[in-house]
């Protein structure tokens, strides 16, 4: 919940603005009347935007800008008395907006909107310049849904033979997390090897996992252990399992039920005592109703599924944990590049679709790194084309509007992003969902109950 701190000498303008802030319930909002108890209160409460009239009884507005200039806060001026000359002094000070009396709601909602996404990055920003150095191993992110997902892990690494499915789409952290369920389990001490089964022709798979007979093993004249063999007592993880040849699929799910394998040309039995992690990009069921995979390697591999989300789906809150993680990690690879974003960049790179997940993010941070070598902080201009467009610094944010109005758009806006579903939407907007089916039956707006 936003936190507002409105410091006006004229009470009757303080209270309306603080009832204005306070009636859909999802700000808290503090008042004070002179610019030394603002500044007191600034300091004990830390508000996300402060609204700051010009002239009060004690001193200025510009004066207690700068007693609390230091902590960065994001402020908007207001005055009756306001002009050019003025306004520019109150921006060049550090100020985020500048309004006149009597102030129109809608132009203070949209300031007030702007002012508070602005609080919110620096707010992201200060917590990964914090976070310097404390990064380590995977990261998950702060938000409920990483935080179960991050539990399963746990769970799942603690059992000794259990194999594990990880889903998720190209790029999304798939190999560090079968790494990281090998590392937290009773098979740490013991070989974790990867193959990628899309990287290979069949042939050279079968080699590859089960091994080689000497009497085949193209004149080397030794045998040449295969991958089970190799992890003896640890690991296999298959990356890209849906690619596996239908021919060895047979042979997986019998090493999976516990059975043995044979190597290439050879006539021994070897039952061998791995743990197996695998691991897709493609929807594997889809792959089994078309009949190129196996339903019962299927079912034995996905006793305990692991779902990764694609990096668009992530709460704003995992990718800054993860931008955080990513700097901290690079800083010791790019020397002399600054690890601190300025709040445009952190603004693109939120809004930015990340196609390629987690490699992508990674690719950008090296590559911007690199290039803001010399400089205090990772820019805008530092970053790719595409990903400088996601940035909202150079939109034009205000369309003046009616109050009902802007309600009413980030209603429907809110219902349709979670597909009609009023429970969800309620719990998003901060509003019980007697109050939103109120307020549909009051804005005309039409949905399909859920």
């Amino acid at each position: 919940m936003a936190s507002i701190l409105i410091i006006d000498d004229e009470i009757a303008i303080a209270t309306a603005f603080a009832m204005f802030f306070r009636h859909d319930g999802s700000h808290v909002v503090h008042e004070e009347h002179t610019g030394t108890a603002g500044i007191a209160a600034y300091e004990r409460h830390k508000p996300d935007l402060v609204l700051l009239d010009v002239r009060l009884p004690d001193m200025t507005g510009f004066d207690v800008l700068a007693r609390i200039r230091h902590d960065e806060p994001v402020v908007i001026m207001v005055t009756g008395y306001g002009d050019v000359t003025m306004a520019v002094e109150a921006l060049h000070k550090g100020a985020e907006n500048f309004l006149t009396k009597p102030v129109d709601l809608s132009h203070l909602a949209a300031a007030a909107e702007r002012a508070l996404e602005k609080s919110q990055l620096r707010r992201m920003n200060r917590y990964i310049a914090e976070r310097r150095g404390a990064a380590g191993g995977i990261v998950f992110g702060p938000s409920a849904a990483m935080r179960e997902l991050a539990a399963q892990i746990a769970v799942l690494s603690g059992s000794d033979r259990t194999t594990a499915l990880i889903v998720g789409p190209r790029g999304a952290g798939k190999g560090r997390v079968a790494e990281l369920i090998h590392a937290q389990g009773p098979r740490a001490a013991n070989p974790f090897v990867e193959v990628n089964c899309a990287a290979l022709t069949a042939e050279s798979l079968d080699s590859e996992l089960f091994g080689i007979e000497a009497t085949v093993a193209g004149g080397s004249g030794s045998t040449r252990k295969g991958v089970f063999e190799i992890a003896d007592g640890g690991t296999v993880f298959l990356d890209e399992i849906g690619d596996l040849a239908p021919q060895l699929q047979p042979k997986l799910l019998r090493v999976l039920e516990g059975k043995g394998f044979r190597r290439h040309g050879g006539t021994g039995e070897i039952t061998p005592n791995v743990r197996v992690i695998a691991a897709t990009s493609t929807d594997l069921a889809a792959e089994v109703a078309a009949g190129r995979f196996r339903e019962d390697l299927f079912y034995r591999l996905s006793v305990m599924p692991i779902t990764l989300p694609p990096l668009r789906d992530r709460a704003r809150e995992d990718i800054v944990e993860l931008t955080a993680y990513l700097l901290d990690v690079l800083a010791k690879a790019v020397t002399g590049a600054p690890t601190v974003l300025s709040d445009d960049a952190l603004d693109a790179i939120l809004r930015y679709g990340w196609a390629g997940n987690i490699r992508e993010l990674r690719n950008v941070l090296e590559r911007a790194m690199l290039l803001a070598r010399g400089h205090e902080k990772i820019e805008l201009a530092h970053l790719p084309r595409d990903v400088q467009g996601a940035s909202g610094a150079d939109v034009i944010h205000h369309d003046p509007k009616s109050l009902s109005d802007v309600q009413k758009a980030h209603i429907d806006r809110t219902l349709k992003a979670h597909h009609q579903n009023r429970t969800h939407a309620a719990r998003e907007l901060g509003i019980s969902r007697a109050t939103l089916i109120k307020k549909i039956r009051d804005y005309d707006l039409t949905d399909k109950p859920r």
